[in-house]
């Protein structure tokens, strides 16, 4: 076993996460645990990788979320905890660095009943905290658990509880019962009769609970120490689901467009989610699959549903991070990694082409920050761009656009360190050295007033003569609502062979609005009328008159811009409170909350992303370098 601190952390075997001592790429493994095999991915916390736990989250069936003892539920828990309830994920928390200075276990339950819509149910309480800690009080075993340090916390002893703990285990134990009693009814019946409740009651009552997201067990521990570890493999095993659990797994069959239903076993047709594409050396790509029915075996030819061709397994790799293990089979309910697929991405069914199925895709977030690069030589730039578009297909919250009016190669992602990882692995891994420009904020446009416009077109080109004329209605709608086309224009007036030109011709032209060539958004477009001409009238001509009047409709109605406006959390020692306020105000922020909690004070606030480049350098100067802070796009507003 290797150490994070070290940079020797078995998942962590990017360079750029050793350096850094965080996760950057989430990493697979499979282990084996009381005769279960669980199969385990490892994600960043960071919120500029949130792609790496969406996607993991998508594809998982539980989880174990880790909390600092010290920190309590920090802004990126919430993130990800988010994301997990999303996906309808049953947790199991693990409050870490018991043995650190300031730990607080109760203090962490209760911010998790704080922060989340959760119920924590702790099922061991520490024995001791700071460096007093030895162990965890195990309330369902009713005995006390303590590690071995000559082992590095292989052993551990079970014993039975020492009588000056005795009264903090009956507090704590009673409390689990009663909440278990609020649960499940057969507790409740036997709890309120005072009847004993054996063990394999209650963590059968505790599974039910996880799996229906009604709690989440909590347990505690020192991970440096290894010591709290086989409690969680053990409450892996015995409260997270199996795939045997997760029954149904519902899709669409494309032909019919009705539903589908598979259960997670091996006789059902095939079905795989591929939730991750890495690239290898020499241009092959690996990807990974989250199998939900069926079975697969190297060799097979199977059926990608998303791009509608069929796809050879090569090779069936079991993946331990960045090591590998060959296999010839894999069954329902396993990760496993293929090399042979040539067009497979992010977010496709993998199925049997007579069974057809499409499984909910991965959603993405939109990038908020870009930058643009260059390569330092014009015989590179062909290296640079293969390289690109091989880390695009890798991370879809990366987009990469060239930019005619300017000839710049624009690289757009989820934050600072994010852009700053891609151009780190452009110099190591692609070998193509490159410039990078200032950092520039991805922009909108949106309208602010409703109006009627028209648009019309009478050309002759080429002997021919096109005629085109169309009425539109522009009316601003709320943040976040996108392009709506409305068609509320009679059959009569324009023929319904040109309607979806004219539609198209208003999307293309929203690409590009009239204030600074930002995509239009939050706007509805209905089209309202027009005019027909006998054998003048073109598609062509329909067409420019559409984006004649989309424009000049956008001019009337006061187009203004719309910037990315991000979700700024601080924790800051409450002593500086009044100088980071100050200078999120000098930002042009809103502060939306401020939150004293004992010695810190965690503030949030909405800040445009423009006024936030630079910003923890500043923030660690403000506070001699004690603040933290996170951030994540919040929506596109006008300032």
């Amino acid at each position: 076993m290797g150490e994070v601190h070290n940079g020797e952390a078995v998942m962590d075997w990017m360079p750029q996460e050793q350096e850094r001592g965080i996760t950057i790429t989430s990493a697979v493994t499979t282990c084996s645990w009381q005769n279960h095999d669980i199969h385990i991915i490892d994600t960043p916390g960071h919120v500029d990788f949130t792609i790496e736990v969406g996607r993991s989250l998508r594809v998982l069936d539980g989880a174990v979320v880790v909390f600092c003892a010290v920190g309590g539920v920090e802004p990126q828990s919430e993130t990800v905890w988010y994301q997990a309830d999303k996906y309808g994920v049953p947790k199991v928390a693990f409050i870490n660095k018991m043995d650190r200075v300031g730990a607080d276990f109760f203090g962490t339950i209760n911010m998790m009943k704080e922060r989340f819509n959760s119920v924590p149910l702790a099922i061991q309480i520490p024995l001791g905290q700071e460096e007093q800690f030895r162990g965890a009080v195990d309330l369902i075993r009713k005995k006390i658990v303590t590690w071995d340090n000559q082992t590095q916390g292989l052993n551990y002893d079970l014993s039975d509880i020492p009588p000056d703990i005795l009264p903090l285990f009956r507090e704590h134990r009673e409390q689990m019962m009663a909440t278990l009693a609020d649960v499940n009814d057969d507790i409740a019946d036997k709890y309120l009769e005072g009847v004993d409740i054996s063990e394999d009651e209650i963590i059968n009552a505790i599974r039910k609970a996880t799996l229906s997201l009604e709690v989440v067990p909590v347990m505690c521990g020192a991970a440096l120490r290894n010591k709290g570890i086989q409690p969680v493999l053990d409450a892996i095993v015995h409260f997270l689901p199996s795939p045997e659990d997760v029954s149904t797994i519902k899709g669409i069959n494309p032909l019919t467009k009705d539903e589908e239903i598979r259960h997670g076993n091996n006789k059902e047709p095939l079905a795989a989610l591929v939730f991750k594409i890495r690239q290898e050396e020499g241009g092959r790509k690996l990807a990974y699959l989250r199998i939900y029915s069926g079975q697969i075996h190297a060799g097979d030819e199977v059926y990608n549903v998303t791009t509608g061709k069929k796809e050879k397994i090569a090779r069936l790799l079991k993946m331990h991070a960045n090591k590998r293990e060959r296999v010839e089979q894999c069954e329902a309910g396993e990760i496993i990694a293929v090399i042979g697929f040539k067009e497979a991405t992010t977010g496709d069914t993998i199925c049997d082409e007579s069974h057809p199925i499409l499984l909910e895709p991965i959603e993405f977030y939109e990038p908020v920050i870009s930058q643009a690069v260059e390569a330092r030589t014009p015989a590179e730039q062909e290296r640079l761009s293969i390289a690109l578009f091989r880390l695009m297909e890798e991370d879809p919250t990366v987009k990469v656009t060239y930019e005619e009016q300017t000839a710049q190669t624009i690289v757009a992602g989820m934050g600072e360190l994010h852009l700053e990882i891609l151009f780190d692995r452009l110099a190591r891994e692609f070998n193509v050295p490159i410039n990078v420009g200032k950092p520039r904020v991805v922009y909108r446009e949106t309208i602010q007033k409703k109006v009627k416009v028209e648009g019309r077109f009478e050309k002759e080109l080429g002997e021919k003569k096109h005629f085109g004329h169309v009425r539109l209605s522009l009316e601003p709608l709320e943040r976040g609502k996108g392009i709506e086309i409305v068609k509320q224009i009679d059959a009569n007036l324009i023929p319904e062979e040109f309607h979806p030109a004219i539609e198209e011709s208003i999307l293309e032209s929203s690409q590009a609005g009239v204030v600074g060539g930002y995509p239009v958004v939050d706007c509805r477009i209905s089209i309202v009328g027009g005019s027909f001409r006998e054998g003048e009238s073109t598609m062509l001509g329909y067409k420019i008159a559409a984006s004649s009047a989309f424009r000049e409709g956008c001019l009337q109605a006061d187009s203004v811009l719309l910037e990315p406006i991000m979700m700024v959390n601080i924790i800051t020692p409450a002593g500086f409170t009044g100088e980071v306020i100050g200078d999120l105000n000098a930002r042009k922020g809103e502060i939306q909350s401020i939150t004293p909690k004992g010695t810190i004070t965690e503030i949030k606030a909405k800040v445009p992303l423009k006024a936030m480049f630079g910003y923890s350098t500043d923030l660690r100067s403000a506070t001699q370098g004690r603040a933290i802070f996170t951030m994540h796009f919040s929506e596109y507003d006008h300032r």
